[in-house]
């Protein structure tokens, strides 16, 4: 059934587009040529740099509230910045390793044990003092440091584009992930959409950030404060955006265009899961576009995924909206002559807003015998389930109780799994079938591999791909004692599970259902899940999640199977259930489920 649920609370406002004619350029402390090859340091020269020695931040009247983007970044030259962050298993803990490549040499070294306790950045990597007017010191904290955040070139002969992924994964089942500032480039050091909002009265103070001393010490970042003006102004929802005098803002300059177009028509395909928060890339720019003020640094909640918009409908978590560089939204001020473009990656910037396209399917069919060689497979593999809950499964039907859960089945490679699905004039489904690849790419076979349906629910309206997984209960002996309704999917690269793994694409197409999973009149279709990373589905509605109203209480797992009919080809069949134990309580009406620990994994 669909996933049509409430969701906990979203931002009512979204960011409006911004005019982008160029690379972001962050301007302040840059270093000006690259190193010398023949004197260069064997490490990466880390510098904490700010874009602009002032800032203005809002608080809103009808939700109070600062969010700290300050503007600073952590720049990296004489080579990339790169950390490897990984965990054998979910009884080991999280370690991380530095990475130093020369050429076609690459060294290693590790990291003090525990500096990382997950996926989600260096923790308590800046320092931030916040005085007030008088001098009073009204703010001292620490924030987390993902080096995969917003980020831009600081110099022209940079390369081009950053070669490391889009933000740091937040699912508490991430079983390895790779951070890194490019050479040349500099990552935003504001914790973003992962931050808490401070309070601070409509003033001016001055803010003073520096590396903390640990860091400082561990990658050899000089001790060096960065100073900015901080303006806080105080701001309404329902009052008119501030244009500068004698400019005209960017939304206005683009009524004409409808907000920033891109993906306006996708919003029925993105409901996989709970209503999705808006974004810069979901089609909700057109609200802007009329003058309405946008809260540009309100949050939403954690993603589950590789970046804040890959997990749209499909996860427990609504996804939050980019994390624009200070250094690119004052540029749009000072362009404001140009038209607003859709907010999303381009050269120079990386902010996380990226909604890859899907991979086109072949032109027809395949022809000829059907061969399974022997090249390189995919390994399908189940995480345990999380994001478990009880719930009334949104029914008016008294004394109802079903177990929601969220569920993702990744590729461990180290091949992609390539389903094509092609349609016969006249049929309802697509004949579906997996294609295969040698080394250098070339497609060497194909076999049949099922059906792909349509589904024409509101909310999800894409082409699903046919018993892909299953979802089981079963009771404290592993016996099934209900399953799910949910066996087909449309797939997306929602979730950076393992980026570690052999053939690892940190830049996967089809990232969310809009871009993957086809339209009504699609002749044919291409789903692709990517090596390293992984779909989520919330199975929160009846049918979909366990109706547990008359399960004795005890404890029971949750299964998550994937291709339990053994249909699509892999390199291992024996890794495809992970389980999650559950324990049921409470009355008829009133359930109650505790989740213990998955080893050290402590999350439900």
């Amino acid at each position: 059934m669909m996933n049509k649920s409430p969701q906990g609370r979203t931002n009512r406002l979204t960011r409006p587009s911004v005019a982008v004619a160029a690379a972001v350029a962050v301007t302040a402390g840059v270093v000006a040529a690259a190193p010398d090859a023949k004197t260069a340091e064997p490490t990466p020269k880390l510098s904490l740099i700010a874009a602009s020695t002032s800032v203005t931040l809002d608080s809103w009247k009808e939700d109070p509230g600062v969010y700290l983007d300050l503007g600073t970044y952590l720049t990296s030259e004489n080579g990339a910045f790169e950390l490897k962050v990984n965990r054998k298993s979910y009884k080991d803990p999280v370690v991380a390793t530095q990475v130093f490549r020369n050429g076609k040499k690459t060294t290693t070294k590790a990291l003090p044990a525990g500096l990382v306790k997950d996926f989600s950045g260096l923790p308590d990597f800046a320092q931030i003092k916040l005085t007030d007017a008088a001098g009073k010191t009204v703010l001292s904290q620490t924030e987390a440091f993902c080096p995969n955040n917003a980020s831009g070139r600081v110099r022209p002969d940079a390369p081009a584009n950053s070669k490391y992924p889009q933000s740091c994964p937040v699912n508490p089942f991430t079983l390895g992930s790779v951070w890194g500032v490019e050479n040349g480039w500099a990552s935003n050091t504001y914790a973003g959409y992962y931050s808490k909002p401070v309070q601070l009265a409509a003033g001016t103070y001055t803010a003073k950030i520096n590396v903390t001393k640990k860091y400082r010490d561990l990658f050899g970042i000089a001790n060096q404060t960065r100073t900015v003006k901080v303006t806080v102004r105080e701001r309404s929802w329902e009052e008119p955006t501030p244009v500068p005098a004698g400019s005209r803002s960017a939304a206005s300059a683009h009524q004409g265009h409808g907000g920033t177009g891109g993906h306006e028509g996708h919003e029925g395909h993105e409901g996989h899961g709970k209503a999705a928060a808006p974004s810069a890339a979901s089609g909700h720019g057109a609200h802007a576009a009329h003058g309405a003020p946008a809260r540009a640094e309100a949050p939403a909640t954690r993603t589950t995924g590789a970046a804040p918009t890959f997990n749209v409908g499909h996860g427990p978590y609504p996804p939050a909206p980019p994390a624009l560089p200070w250094a690119l939204k004052k540029e749009s001020l000072q362009r404001q002559s140009f038209s607003a473009a859709k907010v999303g990656d381009r050269a120079g910037q990386t902010d996380g807003s990226r909604q890859a396209p899907g991979a086109e399917p072949n032109a027809k069919r395949p022809t000829g015998k059907a061969t399974v060689p022997d090249v390189p497979k995919p390994d399908l593999r189940s995480l345990p389930a999380y994001g478990i809950t009880v719930s009334d499964g949104y029914e008016e039907v008294p004394g109802k109780d079903y177990l929601a859960f969220s569920a993702n089945v990744w590729n461990a490679g180290p091949a992609k799994l390539v389903v094509d699905g092609f349609r016969s004039p006249g049929k309802e489904l697509m004949d579906a079938y997996q294609y295969f690849y040698d080394a250098d790419g070339k497609q060497v076979g194909y076999t049949p591999t099922g059906t792909m349906e349509w589904d024409p629910r509101p909310g999800h309206e894409h082409w699903h791909f046919t018993d892909f997984a299953s979802y089981r209960l079963l009771k404290a002996d592993k016996k099934e004692s209900v399953r799910s309704g949910k066996e087909a999917f449309c797939l997306a690269n929602t979730d950076a599970v393992d980026y570690t793994v052999k053939n690892a694409n940190w830049h996967p197409d089809n990232t969310d259902l809009s871009t993957a999973c086809g339209q009504e009149n699609s002749i044919s279709v291409r789903e692709v899940l990517d090596v390293g990373s992984g779909d989520t589905y919330t199975q929160d509605l009846p049918g979909q999640s366990f109706d547990i109203t008359d399960l004795p209480n005890g404890t029971y797992y949750i299964q998550v199977l994937a291709n339990p009919e053994n249909r699509l080809k892999e390199t291992n069949h024996n890794n495809n259930s992970a389980l999650r134990k559950v324990v049921l309580g409470g009355k008829k009406g009133a359930r109650t489920v505790k989740v213990p620990a998955h080893h050290l994994v402590n999350a439900n």
